[in-house]
């Protein structure tokens, strides 16, 4: 167990919140911006993000309006700001003073707060401690590592959402002529499961609406999702789709304030009761929503849109034999919802003529995760709700590149196009194996079959699953190498040997020039930073890649490093001849352009039957032993992915504390457990249990036999192999625990 001294110590629950917004979230913002930044760089930074002339948010990826109010970000937008432009330092001085073994018992907030990296360092064999080392020693050892393997495909290449387009072009080009796709990314532990859906049934991995559709639609379900937290200006979209008319439904096993009720604090109503967003909520059972639009479909089915069916789609025959065989029985078991509530809500959607259906990681995280996604699309297929006005799928990606790093090319499966693509423009022949996604990756390290780790970006050891396995896995490479803004865990699990290598964040002044980033809708536009770089000794992650790339391959005749690393506008120049969309890069980059969508903008489905298909999905109830729970993690609202930016969880009444876990209080009677007690989480999987010690039950009004955890600290539980079928994604929201006494009573209120 992680610790930073008893961080818990102080643990307070309220009831909690059932508003989201509002001045309390500009005084959070305001105060950690404050501590980490000071008055006037405060004042300087947040003025800047998303807009037009300033650099893009390093928090979520949803998009902007063409209309910005001087004040574009939300409150966890100005969280992740600040942890960037903090003025606090990591030098050689920290790491003398704290060695690698302690590093590794601090706790992910302890570690984050820290502040930013200066210069690069090395963990040499056997050391303890690591030690200053030049940029260009730095390159020497990893070009040693990766000349001294078998094969290119013993090393893995990782990369986090944050990265820009042009590093990341950069990164696939440099992992491409090494030899090699293991490009394993955070897509896979996130949306995975949406692209795989997406791209068979409707012919492109990405969502088919724009932030205007939002705005336009008449019915809009959100699912499996929590905005107030995780992507807050999405409520600003909905406040206007609702003064628009629009209805929402919210789907999701735990109340979250931020659709109850919305105090935006932009507007006189932010200070006053605000805007109701949810006109209903659905309390949906962990895992039931492929049972939900099943039967949403079902209750539909004779009011289908039969012109557009037989325009544009193929299978509906098949799908709606399967579907009018559907066991109700079933439905309500999975679901938790009575048949009643499945009716009221078939008829709102009956008279709604435009719906969007947004998600996050409540869909895209469990074994069946594929297959309700593709169920989602039959849902909106079945009115013709793609492809038209105010209407289509919404997968509301969380890191701001993450999507943009997919169309670089960041991807073990590359298609043969792509790679088609690269061989034309760069005059060298691309490997064509698939390589390894990151579940993948573990189990190479895991086995000995890869000794070589580079981490652009992110916090891979915290980030991904069976967080005990992962350690050991990365602790049996021969050399890590994490390129970093910040401390984190990820720079305690090393290799026999380990670099750390400092780069610039989004707020800082790039010598190569603006950098471009794609947000969850497929807009593209580029980000400008201006402050002065934290340090003299940090490189843009272009240079790093580039410097990489020169000691790699000397005088590469395929690809011109060094003119990468001088002009971003040369390799925008060659993503125009590689990437479809990006013709005239340079040009339309200052300005901002939409990428081409088919489905969205021409009702045009380029997959492989060349319509939007209909698919059959078995409906199988999620059934948990006697005694079990099923658990999902979530984000606390002082956390954005790994980064732990405080204790407390204001919208659901925690303060100074994370290791809790929210269980209805009915489930805990059945179990004799009082509110308050301490238990260890234990998961069940065949090759035996996990164990997460040491939290405090909460009773919360989540749906029955369902409960909720903070990750990354129950990562642990959720075994390596428990993934969903196809896009092989943990399923992070489905993991069977069973709760063990684990010491005396103690009160949870305060």
């Amino acid at each position: 167990m992680v610790t930073g001294g008893n961080e818990d110590e102080g643990l307070r629950v309220g009831p909690p919140k059932e508003w989201a917004g509002g001045l309390p979230a500009v005084g959070h913002a305001l105060e950690i911006a404050h501590r980490e930044m000071g008055a006037a760089r405060t004042v300087r930074t947040l003025l800047r993000v998303n807009q037009k002339d300033g650099f893009d948010c390093p928090g979520c990826a949803w998009p902007e309006s063409e209309h910005r109010s001087p004040a574009e970000f939300c409150e966890n937008g100005a969280k992740a700001v600040a942890e960037e432009a903090t003025t606090r330092r990591v030098g050689w001085e920290f790491f003398a003073a704290h060695p690698v073994a302690d590093l590794a018992v601090r706790s992910d907030h302890w570690l984050g707060r820290q502040g930013r990296l200066t210069e690069p360092m090395h963990k040499p064999p056997g050391a303890e401690h690591y030690q200053p080392i030049t940029w260009s020693r730095a390159f020497e050892i990893i070009a040693r590592e990766l000349r001294a393997l078998d094969g290119p495909d013993e090393a893995v290449f990782y990369t986090s959402g944050r990265t820009s387009n042009e590093a990341a072009f950069a990164y696939q080009l440099l992992v491409r002529r090494f030899g090699t796709n293991n490009l394993p990314d955070c897509s896979n532990m996130c949306h995975e499961s949406s692209g795989s859906a997406l791209t068979e049934t409707l012919g492109i991995g990405k969502g088919t609406v724009s932030l205007e559709d939002l705005h336009r639609a008449e019915l809009i379900f959100v699912v499996g999702q929590n905005p107030g937290t995780n992507h807050p200006r999405m409520l600003t979209a909905l406040e206007r789709a609702k003064r628009g008319g629009a209805r929402i439904i919210a789907v999701n096993p735990l109340p979250e304030a931020g659709l109850l009720r919305f105090k935006n604090p932009q507007r006189p109503s932010g200070a006053g009761r605000g805007t109701a967003l949810a006109d209903r909520f659905l309390q949906i059972r962990l895992n039931g929503d492929m049972a939900l639009f099943q039967a949403l479909s079902l209750l539909l089915i004779d009011s289908a849109d039969r012109a557009f069916i037989d325009e544009y789609t193929y299978g509906f025959e098949v799908w709606e034999k399967h579907l009018r065989a559907l066991d109700w029985e079933k439905v309500l078991q999975a679901t938790g919802l009575t048949r009643a509530e499945l009716e009221e809500t078939a008829g709102e959607v009956r008279t709604a003529r435009s719906v969007v259906v947004c998600w996050a990681m409540g869909l895209t995280q469990h074994r069946n995760s594929v297959a309700t996604i593709r169920e989602v699309v039959n849902f909106l297929l079945l009115r013709g709700n793609v492809g038209r006005s105010g209407a289509g799928v919404c997968p509301v990606r969380g890191h701001s590149n993450v999507q943009g790093d997919r169309t670089m090319g960041i991807y073990e499966k590359p298609s043969a196009a792509f790679l088609d693509a690269l061989r034309e423009e760069f005059g060298f022949e691309p490997p064509r194996r698939h390589g390894l996604d990151t579940v993948e990756a573990i189990r190479a390290m895991r086995d000995g079959a890869a000794k070589v780790f580079f981490g652009l970006g992110g916090n891979f050891v915290r980030a991904t699953p069976d967080s005990d396995v992962t350690e050991a896995a990365l602790r049996r490479t021969r050399l890590t190498v994490q390129v970093s803004t910040k401390l984190n865990r990820s720079h305690a699990v090393c290799g026999e040997e380990a670099l750390i290598l400092p780069v610039l964040g989004r707020t800082e002044r790039d010598p190569g020039g603006y950098v471009t980033v794609e947000d969850s809708m497929g807009l593209v536009h580029a980000s400008r930073g201006r402050l002065k770089p934290g340090s003299p000794d940090l490189l843009p992650e272009v240079a790093v890649v580039s410097r990489l790339a020169r000691e790699l391959f000397a005088d590469d005749p395929h690809v011109p490093w060094a003119e990468f690393e001088r002009d971003y506008g040369a390799i925008r120049d060659r993503i125009a001849r590689v990437v479809p969309g990006f013709e005239d890069f340079n040009a339309r980059a200052p300005a901002g352009f939409a990428l081409p969508n088919a489905p969205r903008d021409e009702r045009r489905f380029p997959t492989a039957t060349g319509r939007a298909n209909f698919t059959v999905n078995e409906l199988e109830v999620l059934r948990v032993p006697p005694g079990r729970l099923l658990l999902q993690t979530v984000r606390s609202h002082d956390q954005y992915n790994t980064t732990i930016y405080g204790l407390d969880d204001r919208y659901r009444g925690v303060k100074a504390g994370r290791r809790v876990i929210f269980v209805h209080p009915d489930d805990l009677a059945e179990r004799e457990l009082a509110d308050g007690e301490l238990v260890d989480l234990v998961s069940e999987w065949p090759d035996g249990g996990r164990t997460a010690a040491g939290f405090r039950v909460i009773a919360y009004p989540t749906a029955r036999g369902c409960c909720a955890a903070y990750f990354p600290e129950t990562n642990v539980l959720v075994p390596l192999d428990s993934v969903a079928e196809t896009s092989n994604t943990p399923t992070s929201k489905s993991v069977v625990i069973r709760l063990l006494r684990a010491g005396p009573r103690s009160p949870a209120g305060g």
